[in-house]
């Protein structure tokens, strides 16, 4: 079982950054894949970046590709989400989310993850 909570988001004006911390309780925060979703109003929730147990490997949905980064620190139970080169776009609730049964791959669909934080408003502004 592993509990996960973001930070506050926040408000960014376009084009600038913002980092979205997830810090987790538990003893084995290492034996899960981790990822960034989020939802806008009215819309679905959608995968935004991925990381492996390790670290080693991440993945990206192409609207944020280049822009935003995702890493984890094991030793402090956390993962981070840095945004760079926000766009309006970007504005919606963000979550993290970890997976038990990633081990070669990082999963995209939502039904892929065990664990869920309660989320957290990003709102990019023109």
């Amino acid at each position: 079982q592993v509990q996960l909570v973001e930070s506050v988001g926040g408000l960014v004006q376009a084009g600038g950054s913002l980092r979205l911390s997830c810090a987790a309780s538990g003893r084995t925060f290492s034996r899960y894949a981790l990822g960034w979703f989020r939802q806008a109003p009215g819309k679905a929730r959608e995968f935004v970046a991925g990381i492996s147990r390790s670290g080693g490997v991440t993945r990206f949905t192409d609207s944020v590709k280049g822009r935003f980064t995702i890493v984890r620190d094991n030793a402090k139970n956390t993962v981070y989400l840095q945004m760079n080169s926000t766009k309006t776009e970007d504005t919606a609730v963000y979550y993290c989310a970890a997976d038990s049964h990633a081990i070669a791959t990082l999963n995209v669909f939502e039904s892929d993850y065990d664990y869920w934080g309660q989320g957290t408003q990003v709102t990019v502004s023109s």
